[in-house]
């Protein structure tokens, strides 16, 4: 692999993380919001309707959280050229079951990493100057996925920054969890339901976050601050009571 300079490799990062969160949120967005909008209407999560100010705020912190994580994508990449992190390129060397495993650890970790940072925004003494920006909005729409303040930003940033140091992991499977990030980001913040009621009866709706559970985060604050799973919310007491009763996944 050719090693580059930072800025080269910060420059290419911006590129792909812009032009990843523009076709994605905006695709969503258009899809949801514009070609399917009207007949969506009866199952929109929204108090009311978006306002072009709120998503134009969005698109300027987004932008922001680009230059954060290109910051971080291009720290990695030339650590992994200095052969100090665990990222690697032969699949021979943990074998092709181990893309899988390491897959659903890394989403885990992060999970949990998301969850404690999250529930820690939260409160007052770091709301106004770490969250208050991705709260700004209101009810979310596709483009609030990526909306983040610069000190919330790096604070998740760090998790990757970290992660490539503790678990080896092939670019297969970081590229992977980066998608996921993305798009389960952007389904969580797309403001209407997409499963009938049923749905949260089964184990998949119990125990991964959708938009209604993302949704009354938004609307209430103080609860569902996981980012994939429930398992934290439940196990500590921050699940909505009336979710899995009164609510649609």
């Amino acid at each position: 692999m050719t090693a580059y300079s930072f800025l080269y490799y910060w420059f290419v990062f911006f590129g792909v993380i812009f032009a990843r969160y523009f076709l994605i949120a905006g695709g969503a967005y258009l899809l949801f919001y514009s070609i399917l909008g009207k007949s969506l209407a009866n199952r929109s999560l929204r108090l009311k309707p978006p306002l072009g100010r709120s998503i134009r705020r969005d698109i300027e912190l987004s932008i922001l959280s680009a230059v954060v994580f290109a910051l971080s994508a291009a720290f990695i990449i030339s650590e992994y050229d200095l052969g100090v992190t665990l990222l690697y390129t032969d699949l021979r060397e943990y074998g092709l079951w181990y893309l899988g495993v390491s897959f659903v650890a890394v989403l885990i970790l992060q999970d949990t990493y998301f969850y404690f940072i999250h529930r820690m925004f939260h409160r007052p003494l770091f709301f106004r100057w770490m969250h208050y920006g991705h709260h700004r909005s209101g009810d979310p729409t596709p483009w609030s996925s990526f909306a983040f303040d610069p000190p919330e930003a790096i604070t998740q940033a760090l998790f990757f920054v970290g992660v490539v140091f503790i678990v080896p992991l092939h670019f297969i499977t970081l590229v992977a969890v980066l998608i996921t990030m993305t798009v389960w980001a952007v389904l969580n913040h797309l403001g209407f339901k997409l499963f009938p009621s049923s749905f949260k009866s089964y184990w998949l709706g119990r125990w991964f976050i959708g938009p209604t559970h993302h949704s009354i985060h938004h609307h209430k604050y103080t609860v569902h601050y996981g980012l994939y799973f429930t398992f934290w919310d439940k196990l500590l007491g921050t699940q909505d009571p009336n979710y899995e009763n009164e609510f649609h996944v």
